[in-house]
Order: structure tokens, then sequence, then C-alpha cells
């Protein structure tokens, strides 16, 4: 087996070593998190330095039009720095492996699209896409640019080159939503939602199963990028771990899964995913 000779902290370069031994061979899942999308100028949740944040709740959204005006007016603005970030070389070496057999797919729990970007083919978008529009009535579904559109005309006033903070799924902050006008269902007058899973909301039932059939059809799983708090992401490692498969988590610091994990990578995405892509695609 070769040895790593790029310059990467010698635990890191040797977990890499016993990562390749193991998957060699072995075709496997991949599960992301917002962790690989950092590298791309999207933040994380909960990694080291993130703010503190609550996102809006599903139940929030439902409930009241202020909450709906705040989250419309935040993600607008976050959208466009949202919508020009572009695949890193983490997206691309999962492009990589998938492309040369030894991935099968990726299942994100991302909201960016970055996979798709990168040249990834089997993607299961866990959380949905910010790049589609759902109106909770009829399902119609809208592109985002359209509606983003029909936002800009509406609300002028609003300052959208200004600088803006956002999150994993595209929100920011925003304070002055008095005069914000909320857009609505063009077929039947509905609310409008971006096609993503919001806090305390399920994730779609076919989501799940496109998902659990990819860790079923693996001999091994890899988590790159997730602290693993978010409910899906541990269903998926317990399917894993009960067909008794070895699951490899890629993460700078701790994660849920940590004591469940065949080996933990304590290290960047995109430097580890490249040099895996280097040694096993």
């Amino acid at each position: 087996m070769t040895t790593l000779t790029t310059e990467l902290p010698p635990e890191l370069a040797r977990g890499i070593d016993q990562t390749v031994e193991l998957l060699s061979g072995r075709r496997f899942a991949v599960l992301t998190g917002a962790g690989v999308s950092t590298d791309s100028g999207i933040p994380d949740y909960r990694g080291e330095g993130a703010p503190k944040r609550t996102p809006m709740t599903f139940q929030q959204f439902l409930a009241d039009d202020r909450f709906r005006k705040r989250y419309w007016a935040g993600s607008h603005l976050g959208y466009r720095r949202f919508a020009a970030a572009r695949p890193n070389d983490g997206h691309r070496a999962l492009a990589q492996l998938e492309l040369a057999g030894a991935a099968n797919g990726v299942i994100t729990q991302n909201v960016d699209g970055l996979h798709k970007q990168a040249g990834s083919r089997r993607v299961v978008d866990l959380h949905g896409s910010m790049d589609r529009v759902l109106c909770l009535v009829c399902g119609q579904i809208f592109a985002r640019e359209a509606i983003t559109a029909r936002i800009d005309a509406a609300n002028p006033w609003l300052d959208t080159d200004g600088a803006v903070e956002i999150a994993p799924d595209g929100d920011a902050i925003v304070t002055d939503i008095d005069a914000f006008v909320v857009p609505d269902c063009t077929v039947c007058g509905g609310h409008l939602k971006p096609d993503v899973v919001f806090f305390g909301e399920f994730v779609p039932a076919e989501k799940y199963r496109e998902a659990s059939a990819l860790v079923r059809s693996a001999e091994a799983l890899v988590i790159a990028g997730s602290s693993l708090v978010v409910n899906s992401g541990i269903r998926l490692l317990e399917e894993a771990r009960r067909r008794r498969l070895p699951i490899v988590i890629v993460n700078r610091g701790q994660t849920k899964g940590d004591t469940r994990a065949t080996i933990k990578l304590d290290g960047g995405t995109t430097e580890t995913l490249v040099e895996l892509a280097k040694r096993l695609a």
C-alpha cells in the first residue's frame, strides 16, 4: 500500500492510510453535511467558529405572516451569495470516486446543489434543494430564479447589494421586514417555501427510502462534514452499523457518531477527500 507523500498532519495521514486499506475493493456510499461546502464559502452550522444560531422552524413559518416575511426577506438576500458558490475540490473528489466506481452515490444533507455541479450523478438531496420553490397548498413547483425576479419587482427598496451573512440553508439576517411583500403561488394563491426541509419538518419518506437504498447497496459508508446532530444522518449511520458495514467519519471535531465509527478522521473534508480520491479512484 502506498503511503501519503503530501504534508498532512501525521495522525490524519495515518488515518487516511488505514481508510484506504479499509475501503479498497469495497463500494461505499457517501453521506455529506455542511462541512463539505465550507471551502466553497458556505458556512457550517456547528463547525468550529460557527456562530450560535436558531433557524426558523416549519411551525413558525406556517403560523405567522411576520415569520414568513422574515424568512423570505432573509432567504432572498442570502440566496444571491448562496447561488454564486461553486464546487470545491472535495465535491470534485467525490464525483471522481463515483465515476471510478468506488462510490455508489452521494446522500447529502446540504441544499446547495454543489455535488451535482461538481459532476456527481447519483445524488440524494435528503433535505431538498434551494433552487426550487414549492406551493404548500397545490404542490406547484417553481424555479427559484422566477421567484427571485418576482421578489425583486415587488420589493425594489430591498438592499440586494449590501453585505449579508449567510447560513448553510442560504438564509441571511434581516431586521427591516415590515414593508416586505411575500410572494404567493400564482396558481392557487397559497404559501410558498423553498423546497427544503425546515427544522421541525420531516424528511420526505421517498427521499429517505432513496438514501437508505444507497446504504443498503453499499459495502461501506463514508460520512464527511456532518456532526450527525440531525436525526436523518444518525438513522443512516445506524442502518450501516446494523448491517455491520465499515463506517468512516471525516469531520473536524467531534460528531455524535464517533463511537460507532470504524475509523474517525479528524481533519478537513476537502484535503481528506482529495487524498482518498487520488488513491481509490
